[in-house]
C-alpha cells in the first residue's frame, strides 16, 4: 500500500480528494494537514508518507516552503503538487524546490491516478495539459542526449538562468547579450528539444543534470 498525505487549507477539497485516492485501491491517505507547518508537526507522530499531495498557496507555511523543507529534511518523500496556479514562475519554483510532478486542481480523477502512479513508479510526472505549456520529456531521452552533445557553455549557462526566476530581459543583462540574442538562443533550444515553453527547457535541464534540484 502506497501511503499518501494531503496538505491543503481547504478541508472540503481534502475530504473529496481523500475519498478519490482511497478508491484507487493501492493508495491510502494516512493523514491530512491544513498547511506546511501542521504537516511537519504531524510527521513526528505519524507514519511517513510515500507521497505528499501539496497545494501551493496556504497560510503559515506555503507549498514552496514546505517542498523546500522536505527536499532538505525528508528527500525520500515525493512531492506531487496540486494547485490552481498554472504560471511558469510557480511551476519552475516548485520544481526547483524538489517537486516531482505538478497538476491542476481541475484535473480529472484519472489524471490524478496517472500522476500518482508515475511519481510512485518512475519518480517523476509532468502533465502535458497544464496551460498547454508543460512538455513531458521523459519519453524523449534519446533526442535530449543527442541534443546535449551540441550544447556550448553559453547555451548551458542560458539553461541554468532559465531555471531561475529571472525574466528573459534579466537573463540577457546577466549574460551581457542583447534580448534579441536571447530570443534566438531560446528558439534554437525550443526546436532542439521539441518544446514550446520555458518549463520544457527547465525539465530538460533537470533531467540532464545541467541544473541540480
Amino acid at each position: 500500500m502506497i501511503k499518501v498525505a494531503l496538505v491543503d487549507d481547504h478541508a472540503l477539497l481534502r475530504g473529496g480528494l481523500a475519498s478519490v485516492i482511497n478508491s484507487f485501491g493501492e493508495y491510502e491517505v494516512i493523514f491530512e494537514a491544513d498547511n506546511g507547518k501542521q504537516f511537519i508537526e504531524l510527521l513526528h507522530i505519524q507514519d511517513l508518507p510515500d507521497i505528499v499531495l501539496l497545494d501551493v498557496t496556504m497560510p503559515e507555511m506555503n507549498g514552496f516552503e514546505t517542498a523546500a523543507w522536505l527536499k532538505k529534511n525528508q528527500p525520500k518523500i515525493k512531492v506531487l503538487v496540486l494547485s490552481m496556479m498554472d504560471d511558469d514562475q510557480s511551476i519552475i519554483k516548485m520544481l526547483r524546490n524538489g517537486a516531482k510532478g505538478y497538476i491542476l486542481k481541475d484535473s480529472k480523477p484519472d489524471i490524478l491516478k496517472t500522476a500518482l502512479d508515475a511519481v510512485a513508479q518512475k519518480g517523476f510526472f509532468m502533465n502535458e495539459t497544464v496551460s498547454g505549456k508543460l512538455i513531458h520529456l521523459a519519453n524523449k531521452k534519446e533526442t535530449e542526449e543527442n541534443a546535449a552533445v551540441f550544447l556550448n557553455e553559453r547555451e548551458k549557462e542560458f539553461l541554468r538562468m532559465c531555471c531561475s526566476e529571472k525574466s528573459y530581459k534579466e537573463i540577457a543583462d546577466n549574460m551581457s547579450i542583447s534580448p534579441r540574442t536571447v530570443e534566438a538562443m531560446r528558439s534554437k533550444l525550443f526546436e532542439a528539444f521539441g518544446t514550446l515553453s520555458r518549463v520544457g527547457l527547465v525539465l530538460y535541464s533537470i533531467k540532464n543534470g545541467i541544473v541540480t534540484i
